[in-house]
């Protein structure tokens, strides 16, 4: 069984909660002032049946046709695996869903099997994913197939652009991030030259190159068994964390944050449990976001914190961290305990994110908004409908936030089959347009997300007018950086109004 799958199945061990509890926790609620804390409203969109997919670990990504997209580590069309190998997935605004690519289409399950991570959407509008086993070599280590790196379309067609083959990596849980230097970014979960994961290269052909193998110092000191995705900073070096590893918690450690350029030069800059009851947290399993100060956010899943069950925290790039929020303060962990996917920076400045337990109605999961400074509201507890879970349970993965301000996310099980869900958070943020990519220079080709863009007026980046058309469909916008342009916010003129991007666009 995988790491993953047990750390889900400790999750799913629920515990009731009496009304005595229930009422207290709900006047906390009424009380309680944070990120988030305006009226919001919760809707279940989809349920996975098996056939069209089960168990999503990972959250969705907006296409530039304005659906989303997302992976099951489970389900799908084919069962020469024992639950299903996994499966792509479409689902619309309106929540139709549709399967676009089922995993082990192939002999020997070459094109992969079980996608953990979630998809990346690309400047050219593909989208890049791993799948943890499958692909053309076999790992002892792991006792499957290697994993891959592959390309689908929002159409369908799938390309395996790399198959590990354990001394450059295997096991992939995470997604991979385009970098500016037009080069993929990622981490596998154990292989290399020690065993314990690495972080690789991985050019848009396909051509990989491994830049650095964990526990290549004593005690895995600098870390090992990395679960995350990486995100460049602003400095142009990537970071990201491990699950393990590190200075502190020996033999096996509690996990670290390191900073590594492209070139494959790794700094421990934080190793995790170095404060007095590990309140600093313990083991991330979730990837970092940078925030509008520079710093680096994110939530470690471990024991860590006061309460045991995990914190929020805040680390700078030089490796100064504080945990801002602890989990489980709250009665019965009302508040929400052990999150792994990490946050998303939303359009009003909070962050956003999900735990895969706790909740006043037992230890279901919860939604969360909270602030730079740390104060937390929750937003949704899971298994609303108790006994019966059709909202869903147990949220492996973050949010995602759409152009239409709305949040959207998936349940790791639970709904009316018990296999998982989509599920949508609306919060009354306004809708945005972003740019893919976030940065360019003068005369670069950029995309612009959004909805409702048909009969757009004008495009201008940081008030300097652009040409641009509006592709078929009204959710794109082509466009390139005008002359005289500088960094700063693009904004799009629409009938309904204007329109301004969640990001600053970094003209190069």
């Amino acid at each position: 069984m995988s790491t993953i799958r047990r750390l889900l199945d400790f999750v799913f061990n629920s515990t009731r909660v009496s009304i005595f509890v229930f009422a207290f926790v709900m006047v906390l609620a009424v009380l309680q002032s944070g990120a988030g804390a305006q009226a919001q409203t919760f809707t279940t969109m989809a349920t996975f049946s098996g056939a069209n997919g089960a168990n999503p670990s990972a959250g969705l990504v907006q296409g530039f046709d304005g659906n989303y997209y997302g992976t099951t580590s489970y389900g799908g069309a084919n069962n020469s695996c024992s639950s299903g190998c996994g499966e792509v997935f479409r689902i619309t605004p309106a929540g139709a869903v549709t399967a676009i690519y089922s995993f082990c289409a192939k002999a020997d399950c070459v094109d992969g099997n079980a996608p953990y991570a979630g998809l990346t959407r690309a400047k050219n509008g593909s989208l890049y994913g791993t799948t943890a086993w499958g692909g053309a070599n076999f790992c002892a280590q792991q006792g499957q197939n290697c994993g891959t790196v592959f390309k689908i379309t929002t159409k369908g067609k799938l390309t395996t652009l790399h198959s590990f083959d354990g001394t450059d990596g295997s096991k992939p849980l995470a997604a991979v991030v385009e970098g500016t230097d037009g080069n993929y970014y990622g981490t596998t979960y154990q292989g290399g030259a020690n065993g314990s994961g690495t972080v690789f290269k991985m050019s848009a052909a396909g051509k990989l190159t491994s830049l650095y193998s964990f526990c290549s110092k004593a005690n895995c000191a600098d870390g090992a068994l990395p679960r995350a995705a990486l995100v460049e900073g602003s400095d142009g070096n990537l970071y990201g964390t491990t699950t393990a590893g590190g200075a502190n918690c020996q033999p096996n450690g509690c996990g670290t944050v390191f900073k590594i350029t492209m070139r494959g030069a790794l700094t421990t800059i934080y190793s995790f449990c170095d404060q007095a009851g590990c309140a600093d947290g313990d083991s991330s399993l979730a990837p970092l976001i940078q925030g509008a100060d520079g710093n680096f956010y994110s939530t470690t899943y471990g024991y860590g914190g006061p309460a045991g069950g995990g914190t929020v925290f805040e680390i700078s790039s030089a490796g100064a961290l504080s945990a801002i929020y602890d989990f489980c303060s709250q009665p019965n962990c009302a508040d929400g305990a052990n999150s792994q996917g990490g946050l998303t920076l939303g359009t009003d400045g909070n962050f956003y994110g999900t735990t895969t337990g706790g909740g006043v109605y037992g230890d279901y999961g919860t939604l969360f908004g909270v602030t730079q400074e740390g104060g937390l509201s929750t937003l949704y507890t899971f298994c609303a409908d108790h006994p019966a879970c059709t909202d869903g349970q147990s949220p492996a993965a973050g949010l995602m936030q759409g152009t239409n301000g709305i949040f959207y996310g998936t349940t790791y099980s639970g709904g009316t089959s018990g296999y998982g869900t989509v599920f949508s958070l609306n919060t009354g943020l306004g809708a945005f347009v972003e740019t893919t990519p976030p940065f360019g220079e003068v005369g670069a080709a950029v995309v612009i997300l959004g909805n409702d863009l048909t009969g757009a007026s004008a495009v201008s980046f940081n008030g300097t007018p652009a040409t641009f058309t509006v592709v078929k469909g009204g959710t794109e916008i082509k466009t390139k950086v005008p002359s005289g342009s500088t960094s700063g916010s693009v904004t799009v003129t629409t009938p309904s109004g204007t329109l301004t991007s969640n990001v600053p666009f970094n003209v190069q």
